[in-house]
């Protein structure tokens, strides 16, 4: 289906309550639905936004288009918890309905101040021959969980040396000062991050660009994230525009991050290593990361892609967010490891143990549809080793070490119905070692694996028939021993379908 400009900007305000009961229904049909995954009640769900913590709870927020599974008007979706694994969703968080986010409340993030949350964001418009106008907006929500907006934007240009491509503040506050940094692209067309520094939320001061070692690397730097680890800087971003090279920067867009020494404020400075992928598999994008109360740095992402159709889009709906991920620095790398609240969705119990020999072998208690397992083989002399992950007749999902090329392959080529085949159905990273833990997470209609305890990670949205639930361990050409143990994973608490009503109304 072609979706017209008007229907892209239509309102949900605009829609009836027997609309939107039919297109809820429509949603909760699908078979992919997911178990235990933040998706949208309906429609399209896209960059996660304002995570953070306030008032004793996790807030997170996302780009929402409600009516349908493609990029229209945007707001902000909200939905809360208070352990990270629950989530329970409130409503409507924004909604694009002042000049200044007339075509979209797009991307941005929130901190406690004042003793309430703030929420810096872009705001879209569009003048009369469609040209895209941004501003910075500010949002405050108190205790009351109430929204409110202010009145005027608190950046309202764009400055001079960049395009209207100009969005996704994320902010912090550093002994007493607020920053925030924005994705920006030059009159060149060439992708950067700008900061900004400020004493009150409302004006904010213009201290120039980050200087990086990268000054020719994609078109545009989306989702732009700094904070401190382990006493080193990060930067994480998602540029547009980057080539293929080698088993990297295979998807439409990438996410990844720059490690290094902590960004000098008063010249802007930040030295660094070399650009890396956040996440090795095919959906992941334009992550935002928060900082827990008890300081442990917590990174959720878009499980999913622009510019991508997806089977679930003829139900009216489209993508989700990642798990929750504590970050950590280990040998000059970002760690990413499942957050551990997560062991609370923990149910059955499985175990099994052996030694394979170019064979592949199921075991009792290892099949399902949503699961947590942890695998962890050590190879005698196999060529390759994995998992075959909701396997049936005719699907699988393959997970596996190729120990000649000394690299974790995901192959997806007969995982379900086909998503992206343009950018290929296998995904590879290297990583030289004889022991591999693979810490998966199965859900409805996706897959996240976690390689040697975060080292490496592959997300991916995969689309297979609601029979395809085998989990098989193989070998080939050679022998390889393992030990695994599974856990059904139960139902996510708290977020269960809205009424078509509630969608409607806050």
């Amino acid at each position: 289906m072609e979706w017209t400009k008007e229907q892209r900007y239509r309102r949900i305000e605009e829609v009836s309550s027997e609309e939107m009961k039919e297109l809820t229904e429509k949603v909760n049909s699908c078979q992919w639905r997911q178990t235990f995954h933040i998706q949208p009640p309906t429609g399209l769900l896209n960059d996660p936004n304002g995570f953070s913590y306030y008032n004793g709870e996790y807030h997170l927020f996302y780009q929402w288009f409600p009516l349908g599974p493609v990029h229209g008007l945007k707001y902000w979706y909200h939905t809360k918890s208070k352990d990270l694994v629950h989530w329970e969703n409130v409503g409507i968080g924004i909604q694009p309905d002042t000049e200044f986010d007339s075509h979209g409340a797009y991307s941005g993030s929130a901190i406690e101040y004042g003793g309430k949350l703030h929420i810096l964001y872009t705001g879209n418009t569009r003048d009369e021959n469609w040209i895209r106008h941004p501003y910075q907006c500010l949002a405050i929500m108190g205790e009351d969980g109430v929204v409110k907006k202010s009145d005027q934007p608190v950046i309202a240009e764009v400055p001079a040396g960049y395009t209207d491509h100009f969005r996704d503040p994320k902010v912090w506050e550093e002994e007493g000062i607020l920053y925030t940094i924005i994705g920006a692209q030059r009159e060149n067309e060439t992708g950067c991050v700008l900061l900004y520094s400020s004493s009150d939320f409302r004006n904010w001061k213009l201290e120039g660009e980050i200087q990086t070692e990268l000054e020719q690397f994609g078109y545009m730097w989306e989702c732009p994230d700094y904070f401190e680890l382990d006493n080193q800087g990060v930067l994480i971003f998602s540029p547009q525009g980057l080539e293929a090279e080698g088993d990297c920067y295979q998807n439409i867009y990438q996410s990844g991050y720059l490690l290094g020494g902590k960004l000098a404020v008063s010249n802007r400075l930040f030295t660094h290593g070399e650009f890396i992928e956040l996440d090795r598999g095919f959906d992941f994008y334009a992550p935002q990361t928060m900082q827990a109360p008890d300081g442990r740095r917590i990174l959720v992402g878009w499980m999913g892609l622009p510019e991508i159709e997806y089977p679930t889009d003829r139900n009216s709906w489209a993508h989700c967010l990642t798990l929750p991920r504590e970050l950590s620095v280990r040998d000059g790398k970002l760690i990413q490891q499942p957050v551990k609240e997560l062991q609370a969705l923990r149910g059955q119990q499985s175990k099994a143990a052996d030694t394979i020999n170019n064979q592949t072998k199921v075991y009792t208690g290892f099949s399902g549809t949503a699961y947590e397992m942890i695998c962890e083989f050590e190879n005698q002399d196999a060529v390759e080793f994995g998992l075959e992950l909701r396997a049936g007749k005719q699907e699988k999902t393959v997970i596996k070490y190729d120990a000649l090329q000394k690299k974790i392959v995901l192959d997806r080529t007969a995982s379900g119905e086909e998503v992206g085949m343009l950018y290929g159905t296998t995904r590879k990273c290297s990583l030289d070692a004889r022991k591999i833990k693979f810490h998966v997470f199965v859900d409805t209609s996706s897959v996240e694996i976690f390689i040697n305890d975060g080292e490496e990670v592959f997300t991916s949205r995969i689309f297979p028939r609601n029979d395809s639930e085998e989990i098989r361990f193989f070998a080939r050409e050679g022998r390889v021993s393992f030990q695994a143990v599974k856990w059904e994973c139960e139902q996510m608490l708290g977020q269960a379908e809205r009424s078509s009503e509630e969608l409607v109304c806050r």
